[in-house]
This record gives structure tokens, C-alpha cells and sequence, in this order.
């Protein structure tokens, strides 16, 4: 599992210090009634038990053990004395669901990374091979395969129609414990709490406080009727185990990356080309809307982008897509990540304060999977942190910060470190992958502040 590091508040229930208590005289102990039979014989009326729910899930979710080969040297702060690499091997664990009777599993990306050999055991004792199709670091999905046919295999739901206060079961092998089942409720939906910032991922969970500890990861969140609705993947906790605040990922998105991985090896992302931020009241009003309506408005257009072809125009505001409802900049983000390139995605929108329809034929979003906008030229999206230490005018709403810059890199006299990217091409930039569809072979304009003063750049680009 990867924790989130995050400070919470402790709260300690049932402890005592320094207490001094009288002692009691003994009493006979008390007549019990207890009733030995099992809690269901089929013939109660009242649901008393999920167990015929759950033993067909049981089935189709499995141990996930892998092994990485470490090479260390010997003497690490002295490579030079040429002494051979020292290998060691780094055991790990986690938990997979079996989606198909031929044998594709589903499981976490931070299960299987790095691994050089994966072994699966199912729940009827078997341990076979398996090897990695493919893994998403944005989403945390990786698919694995086992050859093997007739396989046990779960029911998957339609995670968007999870509620809040759906009863819940997490199924995995926490601690290597043995397979084991906790239950709760879905505390929440579309969390985003930052787990995936670090590759600028697609977050969507749904919370639960049904137990997760190290070794769920991977593992089934199922819901009353035993089908899988989320992929366990993370916690939020001080102790590094369950405090009753775990996520899975919805197995709607979980399900589109695998077929995508299962089709091409990798994820092909849609791109729509628009810079966004979320309607307030006060706009709203202003574009002479309700100030109650939910969206997002747009505050810039990427030049013969898809949006751009398609007829959207700043301050338009987008409302749905696809029927579904927009109400902020990363829902957005990651309902245009789930379809392809070059299909056709239908956009409701307000404009001037009448609504409107368009349909878009989706670029294909260019994501090298590294944080570089380009070649030497690492950035990072402006976090409030930074805001501080770079002592920023509150006025600027965002942008990349530029935060390594290679010897070697070709701009690496144009664009330092700690320079703030606000604009590529007079385009507002806030994220990287739409910063990147703006860059053009040629003469491009950055507009940069350095040390709180704004300027252009000039980057050749080759």
C-alpha cells in the first residue's frame, strides 16, 4: 500500500493513566442465553449474512507475490574502488481480481512495478506465473495474465452509480494474513486527496471505511450484490495501517485503462485542448447565468486544437460531456483521459447565456510519462508552497514552475530554475500535458515571471 503522508489527528479511545480503582466483591457469574446454531439455514426471512455473495467473489480475487532485483554497491560513496554490484532480493505483496475466465487480472500499477517475477496464488491453492500486459502509473491500474482457462471471474458493476452509503466489502490478503473481508460503507465519491500527484494522475476514488492494510492493494472493493465496483489501492492514515479512510479506484476507469492496455500496451488519452476553471456565482452572474449553475468555464483555446475546430470559444461555459455532468477542471480532465483519440465527444455548453451542443473530434493527448515540458526542462504545476517561497503576486491565478533544468538541455539559457511559466503562445497555462500541445516547432513565446517580474522569452524550438 502507499500511504498517504498526510498529519491526521490521533484520537486515543479507552486509555488510562494513573487511575486507581476499589476492588469489588465477587459475584456469581451471570445466566447466559447462547444459541449455538449457525446465524442462517436458509430460512430466515431477514438478511442476516452476505456469505452467498461474498464465497463467489472469494474466488476470483487472489495473492499477488512479487520479487525486484536490488543492485547496490558495495561502497556507495565510493563507485570508483570497482568492486562488483551486490544483488539482493526485495519481496513484495499485494492482492489482484480476476475480471475474465482466461485469466486477465486486475491490480494495482505499485504492485507490479519494477518486478522481475510475479506469482499469483489462487484461493484453491494453486501459485502460477504471471506476467505484466501493461500498467498505468497516472491511474495506479495494471493488468496482469495468467494462462490458464475456466477460471473463476467477478461481476463488474457500474461504478457510477455507487452512492454514498452503499454497503461495501474489501476482499484481499492484508499483511499476508490469508484472504480476509472486511466491511463497510462508501464514505465518499470522486476523492481527489493527491496520492498520484507526483505523476500528475487521474484521481477519482471512492472512500471507504471498510478495513485496508497493506497487501489489499489490488484487491476487490465489492459491493451488496458481489460485484466489484473499485480496485483497492490506498490509505490515509497516521499509522501507517487502517484508521477507516481507504480508496479504490472505480472499476469503471480501472476497466477502460485495462482494455486499452490489453488492445495497444499502453493508454491512449483523448486531448480537447481548453484551459478551465471552475464557474463561481459571481461569473456566473456576470454571463447573465443562474448563479447556481454548475460548470466550467473557459479561459483559453489551444490554437487549431479540437475545442478550437470544434467552435468553442473562451467564456463559454462546458457543462457536460457526453451527458456527463463537468463541475470542475479535473473532472473534466478525467472524463476527456477516458475516451480515445479521434472520437467524437458531444459538449453541452452556455454561451451567452443560451445552450448549445457541439461535437469534438478528440486529439490524442502527447504524454511522455515524465514531468518534462522539454528536452532538460523539468516543471512542476504551481502549488501554493511555492507560491510562498517565490513570493508571488496573489493575483496569478497559476502556472508551471520550472523546477531542473539539464546542463545539457538545449534551453537551458533560455528557461532557469524557478522561473514561473504562465503563458506558452498567449495561452494561459496551468497543466502540463495542455502546456505541452500549445509548444509548436519554431519560434515560441513564454511569458515567465522571474522574481516577481513578468517578461517574454523567445524559446527556438528544433
Amino acid at each position: 500500500m502507499t500511504p498517504v503522508n498526510r498529519c491526521l489527528a490521533l484520537v486515543l479511545a479507552g486509555c488510562f493513566t494513573s487511575a486507581s480503582f476499589a476492588a469489588e466483591a465477587v459475584k456469581s457469574q451471570p445466566k447466559l442465553s447462547i444459541d449455538n446454531s449457525p446465524v442462517t439455514e436458509g430460512k430466515t426471512p431477514g438478511l442476516v449474512t452476505y456469505a452467498d455473495v461474498i464465497a463467489p467473489v472469494q474466488k476470483a480475487v487472489v495473492s499477488v507475490y512479487s520479487t525486484k532485483t536490488i543492485r547496490r554497491s558495495p561502497h556507495p560513496f565510493f563507485p570508483m574502488f570497482g568492486d562488483p554490484e551486490r544483488e539482493t532480493k526485495e519481496k513484495g505483496l499485494g492482492s489482484g481480481v480476476i475480471v475474465s475466465a482466461d485469466g486477465y487480472i486486475l491490480t494495482n500499477n505499485h504492485v507490479v512495478e519494477g518486478a522481475d517475477e510475479l506469482n499469483v496464488q489462487l484461493t484453491d491453492g494453486r501459485e502460477l506465473k504471471a506476467k505484466v500486459i501493461g500498467a498505468d502509473p497516472k491511474t495506479d491500474v495494471a493488468v496482469i495474465k495468467l494462462d490458464v482457462e475456466g477460471l473463476p471471474s467477478v461481476v463488474l458493476a457500474d461504478s457510477d452509480k455507487s452512492r454514498v452509503g452503499d454497503i461495501v466489502f474489501a476482499v484481499g490478503n492484508p499483511l499476508g494474513v490469508g484472504q480476509t473481508v472486511t466491511m463497510g460503507i462508501i464514505s465518499a465519491t470522486s476523492r481527489e486527496v493527491g496520492i498520484l500527484d507526483e505523476v500528475q494522475g487521474y484521481e477519482s476514488f471512492i472512500q471507504t471505511d471498510a478495513a485496508i492494510n497493506q497487501g489489499n492493494s489490488g484487491g476487490a472493493l465489492i459491493d451488496a450484490k458481489g460485484r466489484l465496483v473499485g480496485i483497492n489501492s490506498a490509505i490515509l492514515s497516521t499509522t501507517r495501517g487502517n484508521i477507516g479512510i481507504g480508496f479504490a479506484i472505480p472499476v469503471n476507469l480501472a476497466a477502460s485503462i485495462m482494455h486499452s492496455l490489453i488492445e495497444t500496451g499502453s493508454v491512449m488519452r483523448g486531448f480537447l485542448g481548453v484551459q478551465v476553471d471552475v464557474l463561481s456565482a459571481e461569473v456566473a452572474e456576470t454571463l447573465k447565468l443562474d448563479r447556481d449553475t454548475r460548470g466550467v468555464i473557459v479561459n483559453a483555446v489551444t490554437e487549431g486544437g479540437p475545442a478550437e475546430k470544434a467552435g468553442v470559444k473562451p467564456s463559454d461555459v462546458i457543462v457536460s460531456i457526453n451527458d456527463r455532468t463537468v463541475t470542475s477542471r479535473q473532472e473534466l480532465r478525467l472524463l476527456v483521459s477516458q475516451l480515445r483519440p479521434d472520437s467524437e465527444a458531444k459538449l453541452k455548453l452556455l454561451r451567452d447565456g443560451k445552450e448549445k451542443v457541439v461535437s469534438v473530434k478528440l486529439g490524442k493527448l502527447a504524454d511522455s510519462g515524465r514531468d518534462e515540458l522539454l528536452d532538460g526542462i523539468t516543471v512542476d504545476v504551481l502549488t501554493d508552497e511555492q507560491r510562498r517561497t517565490l513570493n508571488l503576486d496573489p493575483r496569478i491565478v497559476g502556472g508551471l514552475v520550472i523546477t531542473e533544468v539539464a546542463k545539457d538541455s538545449p534551453y537551458a539559457d533560455r528557461l532557469l530554475p524557478n522561473m514561473l511559466i504562465i503563458e506558452i503562445n498567449r495561452v494561459a497555462v496551468t497543466e502540463l500535458e495542455a502546456a505541452r500541445q500549445l509548444i509548436r516547432p519554431g519560434r515560441n513565446l513564454f511569458l515567465v515571471i522571474v522574481r516577481g517580474v513578468p517578461r517574454y522569452v523567445p524559446v527556438l524550438v528544433k
